[in-house]
């Protein structure tokens, strides 16, 4: 028995099968991963076979391979219904690296001409780029490093770019490269990174990833709440087993994906529920607009209000309300419909998951990393509406509150957790600045978030100040029942 773990609880084991080779490599092992794409691969090889077991790679910290090994890197991964909890054991990993102690394991997993395809779930900060631009940000110190230092890479762009490079060199053909990630494009975005640090190392190389590399976009869609010490408690007292390291998530599921990949070479994926389509982009626009622009909205101005999930949030009639407005009069309005989806029908299925009980996703959590995330998730959708004509009152209202939240104060004056890349550097502007005007405009300068177009828009500008004022004086709750009430 192992030392700290109850006598009458055994360690989840993985279930006794012939394990697979391993065909994908992905970067970024954490829990969105396990309870989306690991979840379609093990279908998928069930369904029509192959050899398609995954090696995940950690990319800053050993804690999910400490938790997995014991247990041969099988987990629980449970379904959190109306109905009740569904577990089911996932055995796809064969194994976990983790790239600061060995990088060059991974390389060799990732160069290993078994391996066909890598999947990538860094979050939006791990791309190294510019979200405003999309570009290469040639100044973070991990692109720096990687530069340097071609054996031992720490980002992932690093680590695609000398992957690649050997294979090239070892006359083997290229692996797809799938992000999984909630980027615009996604596909598009990471390959011009790629592209990017390739030329700085190879001009060579480069023509050869563009030639040769696939980079098909991704639409990812299923809430993954962190899971904490008492689902895992509750998952141990109904299985009888204890596994450290579940993964909580929502019924729906769905994965849109452009079907080119390195000389066709791929799971069964439609099999098992993969739309596979030839252009993603208006299934992300829709998903990316409907579902995390809400989500961030609500997480902010949910924060502050005091709600500490979604679905605490949406049981406010307020926050209800305010919701269903963002979706009626200003995201749906600029969106293309995917074919045969009714846009109507989606937001309302999408209410109805944030209204899940089961589902505790905090309001903490979804507003994490949000520098990263306004571009992709807000921005372009008050872009578009002021381009038409219109201030979309609730977006700018969301983002007033992303930056009172960035200042690291809640309405009653206690400190805030802000995690985000840029964090001290938004909390030095806003501690610098006095007034909603100052500290907005302050914000508003950060060119790695708001594009210069958009930053010096007087309608969208004025609106903010506004709606940051508003904040202060009146707080979060009475903001938004005004702009539903408008």
């Amino acid at each position: 028995m192992e030392a700290g773990l109850p006598a009458d609880r055994s360690r989840l084991r993985r279930p006794e099968a012939p394990r697979t080779g391993t065909g994908i490599v992905h970067l970024g092992l954490g829990a969105f991963y396990r309870a989306h794409g690991a979840i379609y691969f093990a279908e998928a090889m069930k369904t029509s076979g192959g050899d398609w077991g995954i090696v995940g790679v950690s990319l800053v910290r050993p804690d999910q391979r400490d938790l997995l090994c014991p247990q041969d890197f099988a987990y629980t991964a449970v379904e959190l219904g109306p109905d009740g909890e569904k577990p089911q054991v996932i055995s796809i990993i064969n194994d976990v690296l983790v790239a600061p102690e060995d990088p060059q394991a991974v390389l060799d997993a990732m160069s290993a001409p078994t391996t066909r395809i890598v999947t990538l779930t860094v979050t939006e900060k791990g791309y190294c780029h510019e979200p405003s631009t999309g570009r290469l940000n040639r100044e973070h110190p991990d692109i720096r490093h990687d530069l340097a230092n071609p054996a031992g890479p720490k980002s992932t762009i690093g680590f695609l770019v000398r992957a690649l490079e050997r294979r090239r060199g070892e006359g083997t053909r290229p692996f797809t490269v799938l992000c999984c990630d909630n980027l615009p494009e996604n596909g598009r975005v990471v390959r011009g990174i790629v592209l990017e640090f390739a030329s700085l190392v190879d001009e060579g190389l480069a023509g050869w990833i563009a030639a040769e590399v696939a980079f098909p976009s991704t639409m990812v869609d299923r809430i993954v709440p962190a899971t904490k010490p008492e689902d895992i408690e509750r998952l141990a007292e109904r299985t009888g087993v204890l596994d450290l390291s579940p993964v909580m998530h929502e019924p729906f599921r769905q994965w849109v994906v452009e079907d080119t990949f390195v000389d066709g070479v791929r799971p069964d994926l439609g099999a098992v529920g993969v739309e596979l389509v030839s252009d993603v982009t208006p299934y992300e626009h829709m998903k990316l607009r409907c579902l995390n622009g809400t989500h961030s909205s609500l997480a902010y101005l949910g924060y502050l209000a005091g709600h500490e999930t979604i679905s605490d949030t949406v049981a406010d009639p307020v926050f209800a309300a305010f919701v269903r407005h963002l979706w009626g009069n200003e995201i749906v309005p600029v969106l293309h419909a995917p074919p045969g989806v009714d846009l109507g029908a989606y937001t309302s299925s999408l209410f109805e998951r944030y209204a899940n009980p089961a589902i505790r996703h905090r309001t903490w959590q979804i507003a994490m990393d949000g520098s990263q995330k306004l571009p992709q998730r807000i921005l372009g959708t008050v872009m578009e509406n002021l381009a038409a004509g219109r201030v979309p009152q609730g977006l700018v209202l969301a983002i007033a509150a992303w930056m009172r939240y960035v200042g690291g104060l809640d309405e009653k004056g206690e400190p805030i957790d802000v995690r985000d890349p840029l964090a001290a550097e938004l909390r030095a502007l806003s501690d610098g600045a006095v007034g909603a005007e100052k500290k907005v405009c302050a914000l508003l300068g950060v060119g790695k978030i708001f594009p210069s177009e958009l930053a010096r828009h007087a309608a969208f500008r004025e609106a903010l100040i506004e709606s940051y004022r508003g904040l202060i004086e009146k707080g979060a709750r009475e903001m938004t029942k005004d702009v539903t009430n408008a």
